[in-house]
């Protein structure tokens, strides 16, 4: 459903609820809303159902994914793994993060982006007037490269994942991508950025410029790691994320 058909859903939502506090009423009763709908054609009813169905629909579809996800053995990453690491966020996302893989703590939680980095993260989303819930966040590969697979107990640990490695699980994220249906994707890293745009280009000259994937408008950034060995670089993320706030508000660049 377009746009458009949403806001007119909302608008007479609005009007609605408005005509049932002009009654002099503060709460909507069961068996009360029967007469306020009907006044505008029961669409208050409709959109509430259309919204609840819809995401409904959307979640279960990204559940099926994450069951493929949970019993893949494609390369050697889903044999040391302790958990996979589908991703999370809102399943209507217009902003899609995408890293490389997860770490230790996400390995041993199942979550994407909740170590250090990923605390970072959650400050750069809300830095732009977000919260985690409005976004969707994933990984190209969704088990931990280690260094050592045959201990996954052990910190620093950790690897980026290799172009093979990314290259056969890129699928997995592309059928996220077709659910979700993202504006624009924001890819954290090198990694992450050579997997979707397969270029060998460092990272510091490829941030901030506008690129697609997939029809999707993509912007890669330093990942939130990088921040934390070099605060220096808080800068050009912050000048790469008012461009994604420009993109979501005007889509322009």
């Amino acid at each position: 459903m377009k746009l458009s058909k949403y806001l007119e859903i909302l608008h007479i939502a609005k009007i609605s609820l408005e005509e049932y506090s002009n009654w002099g009423q503060d709460e909507i009763h069961k068996d009360a809303t029967t007469d306020v709908l009907s006044n505008k054609n029961g669409f208050l009813k409709s959109a509430c159902q259309f919204f609840c169905t819809e995401n409904t629909n959307l979640r279960e579809k990204l559940n099926n994914i994450k069951r493929k996800v949970s019993c893949c053995k494609k390369c050697s990453l889903g044999e040391s793994r302790l958990n996979t690491v589908f991703g999370s966020g809102s399943e209507s996302a217009k902003l899609m993060f995408v890293g490389e893989g997860p770490g230790y703590d996400e390995d041993h939680k199942g979550e994407p982006f909740i170590g250090r980095a990923g605390q970072l993260l959650t400050k750069i989303i809300e830095a732009m007037d977000y919260k985690r819930e409005d976004v969707y966040i994933s990984n190209i590969v969704k088990c931990h490269p280690m260094i050592d697979p045959h201990n996954p107990e052990k910190r620093s640990n950790d690897r980026s994942p290799s172009f093979e490695e990314m290259r056969t699980c890129l699928a997995y994220l592309d059928m996220q991508l077709e659910v979700i249906k993202p504006k624009i994707i924001v890819t954290l890293g090198a990694s992450s950025t050579k997997g979707l745009l397969n270029n060998e280009e460092p990272i510091s000259k490829t941030r901030g410029t506008l690129k697609e994937y997939r029809g999707i408008k993509l912007i890669p950034t330093f990942h939130p790691a990088a921040l934390l060995r070099n605060p220096n670089l808080k800068k050009p993320v912050w000048e790469d994320m008012k461009k994604v706030i420009c993109y979501l508000e005007t889509g322009e660049i």
